[in-house]
């Protein structure tokens, strides 16, 4: 597997390659994991071995800009071409990796897709350069339709990939799953508590302050948990739109936290709120943050956006329409209200949780897998 980046702070590694790499490693498999430590340089030139999995970050470069970019590509094609691997497994179709399969000889190449890059993806998000933008957009078009077999975490997603041209009997749509331990479920707590977990960008920011300061005025005594942090000092203008709407004072926020520090914090929960923007990199990504609460069992209001509803539909939680503040207010207080509610939705998002963990999800991987190797 080639990881788009190192083990931390992302998460793509530690959210979907690591735990699918566990679970198929004990059901036989060899597998290991490169990465490059673009955003971890400490990390370079080092390997770890996590719950029998290998993850090695190529060594940092000693320099940057253009030269750095090269040193990354080789490095990781030097280690793609010397694992004498039977699949190579690209998480993302962008960047350096992308790159570096070009040049991968006759190993299968199997492309996982787990969010959208181009026109209305992240290319629009980050301060990309105009050049890193083109080649984003170009490796998220080409590289699916090199590959054997595409992994896909959405049906957006799948459907924009049949639409670049791949056979549908090439896709295979691997969703996030769960992998948190049990011992992290739902402790009731002194206090109503509601927990936003949460990378900003995907947020009506107006939207989730307005309710806020519904429930605030609704349900006084209640607090919310805040998790996350901006990619712009977006939390920043959220606890400002919430000064300004008299709500602040619910509101205990956390900033980043540890990815080992989150599960108690958000078991510690009555309900979790997730708003979504209805746009098309939300209705593309594979919600790994939804199914983080989902297996902690803590009753969960969503907007009905994208993976929302292939996880929680029909009854393991409560979606309502994007951009409706009352809505997404009026469930939550709904559930502060009714603690019978709140147990219904736990035991339903707890079955929804075991129909998404990695050892279930595992044999997809085996069918893509199995499919690139028989075109060999």
């Amino acid at each position: 597997m080639i990881a788009p980046f190192g083990i931390r702070p992302k998460g793509t590694l530690l959210a979907r390659m690591l735990p699918l790499a566990q679970a198929l490693q004990q059901r036989g498999h060899t597998v290991s994991i490169v990465a490059p430590p673009i955003h971890n340089p400490a990390d370079g030139g080092t390997t770890r071995c996590i719950t029998g999995v290998a993850v090695t970050h190529t060594v940092s470069p000693p320099f940057t800009g253009l030269p750095a970019a090269l040193w990354h590509t080789i490095a990781l094609w030097w280690a793609a071409r010397h694992t004498h691997a039977d699949v190579i497994h690209l998480f993302k179709p962008k960047g350096f990796g992308g790159l570096a399969v070009l040049a991968r000889g006759q190993i299968p190449l199997v492309v996982d897709c787990d969010d959208w890059e181009g026109s209305g993806g992240w290319n629009e998000l980050l301060p990309y350069p105009a050049p890193a933008k083109a080649l984003f957009a170009w490796q998220e078009r080409d590289l699916p339709r090199r590959a054997r077999a595409v992994t896909v975490v959405s049906h957006t997603l799948e459907t924009l990939v049949w639409a670049m041209g791949v056979p549908p009997q090439r896709v295979f749509y691997l969703p996030n799953g769960a992998s948190l331990p049990s011992l992290f479920r739902w402790q009731p707590s002194s206090q109503p508590t509601i927990v936003l977990y949460t990378r900003f960008w995907e947020l009506d920011l107006v939207e989730v302050a307005m309710a806020l300061a519904l429930v605030h005025r609704s349900r006084p005594d209640a607090r919310l948990i805040l998790i996350g942090k901006g990619e712009r000092g977006e939390e920043q203008r959220l606890l400002a739109l919430a000064k300004a709407l008299d709500c602040a004072a619910m509101i205990d926020y956390r900033g980043w936290l540890e990815p080992s520090a989150i599960p108690a914090l958000l078991a510690s929960a009555d309900v979790a709120l997730v708003p979504i923007r209805d746009t098309l990199i939300n209705r593309a990504r594979g919600m790994a943050k939804l199914v983080e609460l989902m297996a902690v069992g803590v009753p969960i209001v969503a907007s009905d956006v994208g993976a929302a509803r292939d996880y929680l539909a029909p009854d393991a939680g409560i979606l309502v329409p994007p951009g409706n503040a009352t809505a997404l207010a009026t469930a939550v207080i709904h559930l502060l209200a009714d603690e019978t509610a709140r147990a219904r939705l736990r035991t339903a998002v707890l079955a929804a949780a075991q129909r998404l963990r990695w050892d279930q999800l595992a044999p997809i991987a085996e069918l893509a897998y199995q499919h690139a190797r028989e075109r060999s």
